[in-house]
């Protein structure tokens, strides 16, 4: 008997996704358990495995597609088996024959007022060019997943790849073409990039962040000590973010209140720190959680930091990566940032801000020495936490930095 697919809902909050591929083609044998599709969603790209076995009777929903949670995506079943899709509005009508990964006619006119209301604020179209293969664009996952995110028809243009595939490289060039200059002396309209899924997210977490009553406390560390530590574990792969994830987890251990989350009118405080680094991508500024760092030796947290940043990175993070922090630390002391503020990453009601590593005079006695330090800005949900335990938390924290040992 038919089962029919449809879209999970993969996280709280979680509307709608997109498919970047799909790993079974129609009529292929799908195991129980086995990978079927890779879904983009708000926040990661990852596997979906297929709940029921069979044979993959139908795709209904086409690759670099935006589809609502709960909608019907495919049908698996039995070898030979009809499949009814009377109900499904990617149906097409009767008489023509349906092309693998093509938009069905119900909403196709939707998208012609799409494409008159374009024409009538004088945006340039491109003519589709003839397909060579049936029908069926072929165009790479990261080329469609930039031609979402930058509002280009991946019809529209030609590819370069092998047999005409479609690759990222077509897309960048479509988007930097001076597809909206005007004839003369009459202005340039700027590029419209439109919102991803995931920078609709953060744009949506920001706003909310920006609502709590947040004020920020600075201090600067001498990095003295901490450098040692990192030089002596180099070979490990130890880094001075790893240094920094392991100091805060046991100051946030000794001021619990700074590790917690503030929703609903409570504040829910953790017994274990875990810290999450944010990390910048393609795609946006993503933040994948280190579990129980205070439990973890720096070499501990070196391997899981780097393999958890890859996949960051890859876009193949899953939601667990991505939940249960109750803590944050942003650096950008890598780009030469001296100082910043970071925005509070709800519902956790603190987050630290890192900056470049300087050298800097620092009196001593009669004379002024140099010394590495490392600025340090601490945001803080005033709701949950009041200046004299920030303080107190940062003050602990620059401790450790200055005197690892203390940690011990």
């Amino acid at each position: 008997m038919a089962v029919d697919v449809s879209l999970p809902r993969l996280g709280q909050g979680m509307e709608s996704g997109t498919i970047v591929r799909w790993l079974k083609q129609e009529g292929d044998q799908v195991e129980k358990g086995e990978a079927l599709y890779e879904l983009d969603t708000e926040k990661v790209t990852q596997e979906v495995e297929a709940e029921s076995g069979g044979v993959l009777l139908k795709i209904l929903a086409g690759e670099g597609e935006e589809i609502e949670v709960g909608k019907k995506i495919a049908v698996i079943g039995e070898a030979g088996e009809e499949v009814d899709t009377q109900d499904d509005p990617t149906e097409v009508a009767e008489g023509e024959e349906a092309e693998e990964g093509s938009p069905g006619p119900a909403r196709e006119e939707e998208r012609e007022r799409g494409r008159e209301a374009s024409a009538d604020e004088q945006v340039t179209q491109i003519s589709e060019p003839a397909a060579s293969n049936g029908g069926r664009l072929k165009a790479s996952p990261l080329a469609r997943r930039i031609a979402r995110e930058r509002g280009i028809e991946l019809s529209s243009l030609a590819g370069t790849g092998p047999e005409g595939r479609i690759v990222a490289e077509d897309v960048e060039r479509a988007a930097t073409s001076p597809a909206h200059a005007t004839v003369g002396s009459a202005p340039i309209e700027a590029e419209v990039e439109k919102l991803s899924s995931l920078r609709k997210t953060i744009a949506r977490r920001l706003t909310e962040a920006w609502q709590a009553p947040a004020f920020q406390i600075s201090m600067s560390a001498d990095m003295t000590r901490a450098q040692e530590l990192r030089e002596q574990l180099r070979d490990e792969g130890v880094s001075v973010t790893d240094v920094l994830t392991k100091l805060c987890a046991i100051a946030l251990l000794r001021h619990r209140q700074v590790n917690a989350h503030y929703a609903n009118d409570e504040i829910r405080i953790f017994p274990n720190a875990h810290v999450g680094l944010a990390v910048a991508t393609e795609r946006g500024l993503l933040v994948p959680v280190l579990r129980e760092a205070e439990r973890k030796s720096l070499v501990q947290l070196a391997v899981e930091r780097k393999t958890l940043v890859e996949r960051t990175r890859q876009g193949k993070l899953s939601k667990e990566d991505l939940e249960g922090g109750t803590f944050t630390i942003s650096n950008l002391g890598m780009y030469g940032v001296e100082q910043f503020i970071a925005v509070l990453n709800p519902p956790q009601v603190a987050i630290l801000a890192v900056g470049a590593i300087e050298q800097q005079p620092v009196s001593q006695g009669d004379a002024f020495v140099p010394r590495p330090l490392m600025s340090m800005t601490l945001t803080c949900d005033h709701r949950a936490i009041d200046g004299a335990a920030a303080a107190e938390f940062l003050r602990t924290v620059k401790s450790l930095i200055e005197e690892p040992g203390l940690a011990l």
